[in-house]
């Protein structure tokens, strides 16, 4: 899944719709079938956690790619590189000499709802990971307080957990937690919740731009991560072997709804207590 650095970037590319009109509408989803942007102009594109929003004059196009879904841009009229069946929208947008067409594959989340109703649709999301004013509208200390508020919570749940914080996914999980020298599956009372949520902070942030994610500073290829995706190769500070499990879900005693997650770790570096 996307984590919300991937959103921001694709916020980044659609950047050119803004200010265009919209010729024509198809969101090829029950519910918002006869839903149109027709004869409206995108007046901004952004991301809030894993969510990516578009404005088109009083109403917002609310979309989530989950597992699988993505965004593609063509001249109209040009082959899609993608199946027909899998587009979930289409929007035609006013260019000279040809029109573009955005297109949302396989898209796991569709709502199209007035501007006055965002406030209610995010509210159960925790602040933005990636918001630039992270450190001085109090988004950081909202996360920590929530985090600290379910202390018997393992870690790396809570972390994953878009209420608490959103934009964080597997991967960030797994690199924060071994920066940081923490099992995921340490309960939260018993981390230094602080320093997790900083780092976490910090190697989301220092990745937003970038085409490939980085967190031990070296580019190389398979050199990129410390345990994410490593399951039985050597630590890159101790040499013990990478180890992966499950974590969360119902059956786990996690929250309903909640997915069980693949987690890795170095049983070494990031030592579970009894």
């Amino acid at each position: 899944m996307p984590e919300g650095d991937s959103v921001l970037q694709l916020s980044n590319r659609l950047q050119f719709m803004v200010g265009r009109e919209v010729t024509k509408t198809s969101v090829r989803v029950p519910r918002y079938a006869l839903a149109s942007f027709d004869g409206m102009t995108c007046q901004r594109i952004w991301p809030y956690g894993k969510h990516l929003l578009m404005r088109f004059d009083e109403l917002i196009l609310h979309t989530h790619l989950k597992m699988e879904g993505q965004w593609a841009m063509h001249y109209a009229g040009d082959r899609w590189r993608k199946p027909g069946h899998t587009a979930r929208v289409v929007l035609q947008l006013a260019h000279t000499p040809r029109d573009i067409e955005v297109v949302g594959h396989s898209l796991g989340f569709v709502e199209v709802y007035p501007v006055e109703n965002y406030e209610a649709r995010i509210a159960h999301l925790g602040p933005d990971m990636l918001n630039p004013e992270w450190e001085s509208n109090g988004d950081r200390e909202e996360v920590i307080r929530r985090m600290l508020a379910r202390p018997t919570r393992a870690v790396g749940a809570a972390l994953l957990d878009q209420k608490v914080v959103a934009g964080i996914g597997n991967e960030y999980r797994a690199e924060a937690c071994f920066i940081a020298g923490v099992h995921p599956a340490t309960p939260v009372a018993e981390v230094d919740v602080e320093k997790i949520i900083d780092i976490s902070r910090k190697i989301m942030w220092a990745n937003r731009n970038e085409p490939v994610r980085v967190t031990t500073g070296v580019k190389r290829g398979g050199e990129t991560a410390y345990v994410f995706g490593r399951n039985r190769k050597r630590c890159r500070r101790c040499g013990e072997l990478i180890k992966k499990d499950l974590l969360g879900g119902p059956d786990a005693g996690g929250d309903e709804g909640e997915l069980e997650r693949v987690i890795w770790w170095c049983p070494s570096c990031q030592p579970l207590s009894a």
